[in-house]
């Protein structure tokens, strides 16, 4: 296991983490739906509107560059939402093979055209794909919104199609002012833990791939 950041050229948004605390308690349930409201609806039910704007391109590119991705391979996005990291591998590695999924009816539906026909519904600890499907599989602040047992599933299920690479990055922190944002802020998380419980977690489920943090400041 290799701790790389490959998100780091993804845009850090301000967050209004007062504002959000205080909605959290009537909110959470309704985000924990991952239905309009959690996309695309208020700032306190989750995105508060998730919409294309290429802010992904880098990422892709960091992506690519690493894992030396090349046309003719495959790439899965589990927790994929409306595929906007699929669309900008399309664009950066031509002739790649994007393939997602998702928990969401109403993020597939609502998915960017060129990538909607290779999406399924599904849940990370279940991946409807073969064995070694793929030669890189991602999963971006997904996983931790499972139980830990379920989580854990899920990172034995990206080792299980993966024939390569592998990408998760998680909710963490690195100290006590982190780990209070991180609960005032969060609505969808299950299981999340400090690095070193995250280590424990991946070691006890076999996961050999990268990861990374998504911290809350």
């Amino acid at each position: 296991m290799r701790e790389v950041n490959l998100l780091d050229a993804y845009p850090k948004a301000k967050r209004n983490i007062a504002q959000r605390q205080a909605a959290v308690p009537r909110e959470r349930e309704i985000a924990k739906r991952f239905g309009r409201e959690y996309f695309d609806g208020e700032r306190t039910q989750g995105y508060g509107g998730y919409r294309y704007d290429g802010r992904w391109v880098p990422v892709a590119e960091r992506f690519r560059d690493f894992y030396g991705l090349r046309a003719g391979q495959r790439v899965l996005d589990v927790g994929c939402a409306k595929g906007f990291l699929l669309h900008d591998f399309r664009q950066v590695v031509p002739g790649i093979e994007a393939v997602g999924l998702d928990l969401s009816h109403y993020a597939i539906e609502h998915a960017l055209d060129d990538v909607r026909p290779h999406l399924a519904r599904g849940t990370a600890d279940a991946l409807p794909f073969p064995d070694a499907a793929f030669d890189l599989v991602v999963s971006i602040n997904t996983i931790h919104n499972l139980d830990l047992e379920r989580c854990k599933q899920a990172l034995r299920e990206m080792e299980r199609v993966s024939r390569g690479g592998k990408y998760v990055q998680v909710d963490s922190w690195l100290n006590d002012e982190q780990r209070g944002n991180f609960e005032r802020w969060q609505l969808t998380a299950v299981t999340y833990f400090d690095p070193e419980g995250w280590r424990a977690a991946f070691a006890d489920a076999g996961y050999d791939g990268e990861y990374y943090w998504t911290i809350t400041e």
